[in-house]
């Protein structure tokens, strides 16, 4: 690397340079698991109302160029727009991967990945389609260490709608074979659709940051390859990217040249959800349910009993919403979920659903809860906390913690677990042929030599799901038993 290379010029030589001998044995595995998590929620997600509206908006759109919708046998769409409603697909129920710093890393680029892969005239190979995911998530890896400030729950902007898109450019330019410098350009024109205010986080809105973030990436590399420039050291800039942190402090890529490459994804695993909704409230639901499980050891659980219930989570505003009236809003609420877990002992995809949440034993629960946000609760992914505690009325205590839920990148789930969460998403659309078929390339994607077979399994559709959608399947959480391995986590989905 020339000692006065620029940081944007150094992303652009890197993104271009990599190649799949780079990819280690741990970044290869570790980023298996998130093409199949995001392939079953992505799945799963079709079955929403937003997935289904941004769909009929998208299917005005025409070209040459076509990609399939996930678990949609006949429906096909322009590359960018089918990256665009599969990436709404994935964080339509808030149930995709999360990292730290915090983002939604997958949602944002395998999406752009396969749309454009498959509208390609020459074939790739699996070891392709890894490299450009790759090359995806460690573009957001770097630009989100760029801040410390990027480390919290975000206060300003959903992460994924800023890091996301530059991202989906940057796995689009490696599947474009861009030049060097095109790569740059390509950073440079994304940076122009980056952004989300967290306002719309509890909303409708929220999946179209990740459908956005993957459509206008993979649009920004196809318009570069058309001639289009945008400014070449975007990433160098506080007026370029670097308007989205107080605290920008960019750094170049490493030169790795023909040797090893040090991958962000080796260094940091991501978190798995078990339950459909914000990460945040994986700690409150863990330590809602251990605290329902001592009040049973001693005496019936009686939500009429409880005169308060206390939590302890760290400061967070658009996560903190006291009487949902959505599924969406019930997602980003530390009171609904610790008081959904306590009332029926489970967390459920029905939990999220409006008769459940408009129930008169919930809202009477959800009347009596307090929040504290104490200074040493790190609004941190990698530091935070949450505690429940219950009082009854005849002045008993109850309290539990949750430090680390199962699932977080410190407890990651096992092969067997995440299996099991893909098989059972999956299998609300797609055929039994079609649920392992993607299990098995996706399991073995480094030593396909052709990914058409995967298309080909996701667009296995059931022959009823676009007639009589059966029901969502019951993705239950329930405690463990407290001598387990883990403590205060909650139990695996069972289905």
């Amino acid at each position: 690397m020339s000692p006065l290379q620029g940081i944007t010029e150094s992303f652009g030589a890197a993104i271009h340079a990599l190649k799949s001998t780079h990819l280690t044995d741990g970044v290869i595995n570790r980023s298996k698991r998130m093409m199949l998590d995001t392939l079953g929620v992505g799945l799963i997600g079709t079955k929403t109302s937003v997935f289904n509206k941004a769909l009929l908006y998208s299917q005005s759109f025409q070209s040459k160029e076509r990609s399939s919708i996930w678990g949609k046998s006949e429906v096909t769409l322009p590359p960018h727009y089918a990256a665009f409603v599969n990436g709404i697909a994935v964080h339509s129920m808030d149930f995709d991967d999360t990292w730290h710093p915090a983002t939604h890393p997958s949602g944002a680029v395998l999406p752009a990945v396969l749309a454009l892969a498959e509208a390609l005239p020459r074939k790739l190979s699996g070891l392709d389609l890894l490299l450009a995911f790759n090359v995806g998530i460690e573009v957001q890896g770097r630009l989100l260490r760029f801040s410390r400030e990027a480390h919290n729950i975000p206060e300003r902007f959903h992460p994924p709608s800023v890091v996301g898109v530059m991202g989906s450019a940057a796995a689009s330019a490696k599947l474009l074979g861009l030049s060097p410098l095109q790569c740059s350009h390509a950073l440079a024109v994304a940076a122009s659709s980056a952004g989300a205010p967290l306002a719309n986080t509890a909303t409708q809105t929220k999946p179209f940051h990740i459908g956005n973030a993957t459509r206008r990436g993979l649009e920004a590399a196809q318009l570069v390859q058309m001639g289009v420039k945008g400014n070449p050291e975007i990433l160098d800039m506080d007026s370029g990217f670097g308007i989205y942190y107080r605290d920008y402090a960019p750094t170049k890529m490493p030169d790795f040249a023909e040797g090893s490459f040090n991958w962000t994804l080796e260094k940091q695993d991501v978190a798995f959800k078990r339950i459909p909704a914000h990460l945040g409230m994986h700690w409150v639901a863990d330590a809602a349910l251990a605290v329902r499980a001592k009040m049973e050891a001693v005496r019936d659980f009686e939500p009429s009993d409880i005169i308060s219930i206390r939590l302890i989570v760290p400061p967070s505003k658009y996560i903190n919403c006291p009487l949902p009236t959505s599924q969406h809003q019930a997602r980003h609420s530390f009171q609904f979920n610790a008081c959904s877990a306590l009332l029926d002992n489970k967390l459920t995809v029905e939990s999220f659903k409006k008769t459940q949440i408009n129930r008169e034993a919930l809202k009477e629960l959800l009347s009596k809860v307090k929040v504290e946000t104490p200074a040493n609760n790190k609004p941190s992914f990698e530091k935070m906390y949450s505690e429940v505690e219950l009082t009854t009325n005849d002045g008993q205590r109850f309290a539990a913690k949750c430090s680390t839920f199962y699932g977080h990148w410190r407890k990651p789930l096992s092969h067997e677990d995440l299996l099991q969460k893909f098989r059972s998403n999956a299998s609300v659309v797609l055929t039994s042929e079609g649920v392992e078929g993607v299990i098995d390339v996706i399991g073995n994607i480094e030593n396909i030599q052709d990914c058409e077979s995967l298309f080909s399994y996701l667009k296995m559709a059931k022959i009823m799901a676009n007639i009589n959608p059966s029901p969502l399947p019951d993705i239950i959480v329930e405690p463990r038993n407290p001598t387990q391995v883990y403590p205060n986590s909650l139990e695996i989905v069972k289905y």
